[in-house]
């Protein structure tokens, strides 16, 4: 019988490259659904120690960090700016498919 690994090992793993981590949000952002790209915000955060390291990387308040990255949480541009400082990724605008 063939032992399975937790994927979140892995992926945790690959989130610690700023280019994965940037595809990855990419890819949740393609999603309707906002909570989307909160959970692939938290997995980066998860992957690079927890929320509580990254709210002190990011000088925002741990219990609101872990409120804006719940499922409806809802993250003010300052509070995401900082977050994605954190995590050594940028955000840009490009304009949208035709």
């Amino acid at each position: 019988m063939r032992k399975f690994r937790n994927y979140k090992e892995d992926l945790f793993k690959d989130l610690k490259n700023p280019e994965f981590a940037a595809a990855y949000l990419n890819a949740a952002l393609e999603d309707e659904d906002s909570s989307v790209f909160l959970t692939a915000l938290k997995d980066i955060a998860d992957a690079n120690g927890g929320v509580a390291k990254l709210a002190k990387k990011a000088d925002l308040n741990r219990e609101n960090l872990y409120r804006t990255l719940s499922q409806r949480g809802n993250p003010r541009l300052h509070s995401l700016m900082a977050i994605l400082q954190a995590c050594k990724l940028d955000l840009s605008i490009r304009p949208a498919a035709a």
